[in-house]
């Protein structure tokens, strides 16, 4: 059993610093890179990009319920977070959906560990699995190294036309993650 709780942010999180490792996104052309689905399907970003706007949320992995996080994970900036930011993402999809996005999770688990996660905290939408780092490799997504892992850091992409339109990052509190993607939807409207 953990020993916190794995839907709640710490008060004490650190907070993270921008490092300039995102700036190179704004405009670049989204990767032809099929990534496993939640759904049992791949999924082409660059593709759904094409069919409208579409915002992926990156993260480095959600917490397992029965397992405490590797030693040190909270005092990581931006790591600790990736459950109740799915959860924000989730209350708030038929808004986000209404604002004429599709939403996409996105980490480096294994799709079978995602799909447990999907399930387990009812996500109306697709989680993608970048277990590989192919499409983090070919768009130079920051990364972290912990426990043994490379994890993507924590941020938001906004994809259309085949690029990426803005990028949020870092990105802090994650929790409250979709309401600023919603309400930088409603400002351009």
């Amino acid at each position: 059993m953990r020993s916190d709780d794995l839907y709640s942010l710490p008060k004490d999180l650190p907070v993270p610093t921008d490092d300039g490792a995102a700036r190179h996104l704004p405009h670049a052309m989204v990767p032809p890179i099929a990534l496993p689905s939640t759904r049992w399907r791949d999924v082409v970003l660059a593709d759904e990009s094409q069919l409208g706007r579409v915002v992926v949320y990156a993260y480095p992995r959600t917490g397992e319920p029965d397992k405490d996080p590797p030693p040190g994970w909270d005092a990581v900036p931006g790591a600790r977070g990736c459950t109740p930011q799915s959860c924000g993402f989730r209350d708030l999809h038929a808004e986000l959906r209404a604002s004429g996005v599709t939403v996409y999770g996105l980490s480096t688990q294994s799709t079978a560990y995602q799909q447990e996660m999907a399930s387990r905290l009812h996500l109306p939408f697709e989680v993608l699995s970048d277990a590989e780092l192919r499409f983090a490799r070919a768009l130079k997504l920051p990364t972290l190294r912990i426990a043994g892992m490379t994890l993507l850091k924590r941020l938001t992409l906004v994809l259309s036309r085949g690029e990426v339109e803005h990028v949020f990052y870092p990105v802090f509190p994650p929790d409250q993650s979709a309401r600023t993607v919603l309400a930088w939807l409603r400002e351009r409207r």
